[in-house]
């Protein structure tokens, strides 16, 4: 198991990622070219294909082991008024996802995923990232070992998602302390607050960077300030994904944030990942053009819980069916193009 017992293990893991293997990409793209259809005619499906191809080491990618895995924290920065919905609405959340009637549930089910769900401290929220640390480094490393954790070895595909109410006011601290700009360039509507909510948390943000910038010198540095346990779980778990060649399908804002200060100090983190969509909140289109991602999905969803990823699951299945059991040219007798 994927374990970093030290902020310098997290560094260290960043530092020797392994890449995707080039002649199972080459071999991929050879069967795509021998398939019965004109080159290119799938689209991004054989893209898709490919890619699996790679990160699997096979010719020919197969999903047995779906997984979902869903992290749940609560932040002390809600006290300001930034969400539309209390902070005890997440333990009520994680309760739902227990009892399967949250979204994610039927998603995972329709995708052919198995569903996890991690409660963090949810009776302990972060430190108020406006005039304190959001986590000790103890505190963030334990949270980026809880997702790393979910990723086992015969897992062929992960989904993270997340619960937390009040966490797109860190998830945008954390984008513009990666990629800079102004505050108002990443804080969106979230769970759908009003204009006056939206001054709040470009405030608090504002205040957060003033605050700890100075002293964001590394991702963990970054993710312990300005992040929250549910955050750092998700980076853990994207980085643990890595480290075992599993390709990863990207959900919304949130998700993407997580690894904000990660592909801000280390631009080819995103190798392994797809982005699943694009999001409605507002700021989630500009942190995929940082990543060099394009969305596979515009649905103007904004729910979270890995919600976006799901949904595109059943299309990464279709590319590898497409990929596996459509027949050559030479197998159907079916002359190729001159």
């Amino acid at each position: 198991m994927i374990r970093f017992d030290t902020e310098r293990a997290f560094a260290e893991a960043l530092k020797a990622l392994p890449l995707p293997d080039v002649d199972a990409i080459s071999a991929a793209e050879d069967r795509q070219a021998m398939l019965t259809k004109p080159a290119g005619s799938l689209g991004r499906l054989e893209d898709i294909a490919v890619f699996m191809a790679g990160w699997q080491g096979t010719a020919q990618p197969a999903i047995r082991k779906a997984r979902v895995a869903v992290f749940a924290g609560n932040h002390g920065v809600a006290a300001q008024g930034v969400s539309a919905f209390p902070p005890e609405v997440t333990a009520q959340m994680v309760g739902n996802f227990r009892a399967g009637g949250a979204a994610i549930n039927q998603l995972a089910i329709a995708g052919g995923a198995s569903l996890s769900v991690v409660a963090l401290d949810l009776d302990r929220p972060t430190g108020d990232i406006s005039c304190e640390a959001a986590m000790s480094a103890d505190e963030c490393l334990a949270a980026l070992n809880a997702g790393a954790a979910t990723v086992t070895p015969d897992t062929d595909l992960l989904i993270v998602g997340e619960m937390g109410i009040g966490n797109t006011t860190p998830a945008a601290a954390l984008c513009l302390q990666a990629f800079g700009g102004n505050a108002p360039d990443w804080c969106g509507r979230g769970s759908g607050v009003e204009e006056a909510g939206i001054g709040r948390k470009v405030a608090v943000v504002e205040s957060a960077i003033a605050l700890h910038g100075p002293h964001c010198t590394s991702p963990f540095e970054t993710l312990r300030r300005l992040g929250g346990r549910e955050i750092a779980a998700m980076a853990g778990a994207i980085l643990a994904a890595r480290m075992q060649r599993v390709p990863v399908l990207l959900d919304g804002f949130i998700c993407c944030a997580a690894i904000a200060p990660i592909v801000g100090a280390q631009r080819g983190f995103t190798a392994h990942c797809l982005a699943g969509h694009c999001s409605a909140e507002q700021a989630h289109a500009h942190l995929l053009e940082q990543f060099g991602l394009e969305p596979l999905l515009r649905l103007g969803m904004r729910l979270g819980e890995g919600s976006g990823a799901a949904v595109v699951l059943p299309i990464v299945r279709a590319a590898l069916a497409a990929h596996n059991g459509m027949a050559t040219f030479a197998e159907a007798a079916v002359a190729q193009a001159l």
